[in-house]
């Protein structure tokens, strides 16, 4: 996407994204559980990253306003391009728990956390909140946040933050829901995967989710002490 126009606003960013509309790919893409109430089944992960880059080039300081619109469009690759586009220093509380509902896809839930929540200075608190939602993807963002946290945040001061989030992991290591388990063990296996001594703590939370006599637990814990224990 060659963006050039001074002029460029949400509705020409919208009427592009459409040119890439296939009701193939859309089939292809609910196999996998990503899915939604508009879908275009383009452009892909790739193109919208360069498609984002072009457009903080072209508008400037405006992406925050056209991240937005984008957001209120519905559109499932506009609200990925979105939190591409937005600046984390204007996202507010209000915006994120607005967005939070909106989530019907866990590639969305997962690409606005690692996109840009995880770069507000309130990330650490909403992923400890969100944790304790009941809706799936609402719950679910809380724990993609914090693996996103633990994967994008290099900074070391930030370890014992880090570590407030593993009980937290343990409680919720019995949701069955699908979306959730996997999420809660991203998390697990994200914070022990970022150095020695958060992993020495995630194991020790492994292990106590292993004592836990439910599958789903069972599970979470044996699939993140076998990949630490890898590493």
């Amino acid at each position: 996407m060659a963006i050039k126009s001074s002029a460029l606003n949400s509705e020409k960013i919208i009427k592009e994204l459409k040119t890439y509309k296939n009701e193939k790919n859309v089939i292809g893409m609910a196999r996998f559980g990503i899915g939604g109430k508009n879908v275009l089944g383009g452009p892909n992960i790739p193109t919208l990253r360069k498609m984002a880059k072009d457009i903080k080039k072209t508008v400037g300081e405006s992406t925050h306003e056209i991240a937005l619109e984008l957001w209120e469009s519905g559109i499932h690759e506009a609200r990925i391009l979105a939190s591409m586009i937005d600046d984390p220093k204007k996202v507010t509380a209000k915006q994120m728990d607005s967005w939070i509902k909106d989530f019907d896809s866990w590639d969305v839930c997962d690409q606005v956390s690692m996109n840009l929540f995880d770069s507000t200075t309130i990330a650490f608190k909403k992923a400890a909140e969100w944790s304790m939602r009941k809706p799936e993807f609402e719950k679910r963002a809380g724990f993609a946040l914090m693996a996103a946290l633990a994967n994008h945040d290099n900074k070391n001061n930030h370890n014992d933050e880090l570590k407030k989030f593993l009980p937290i992991i343990l409680r919720e290591a019995t949701d069955e829901r699908n979306f959730i388990r996997k999420a809660v063990n991203w998390a697990l296996r994200g914070i022990g995967k970022r150095n020695p001594e958060l992993k020495k703590e995630a194991m020790k939370t492994a292990e106590e989710i292993l004592k836990i006599d439910n599958k789903t637990a069972q599970w979470i814990a044996k699939d993140a002490i076998r990949e630490l224990k890898s590493r």
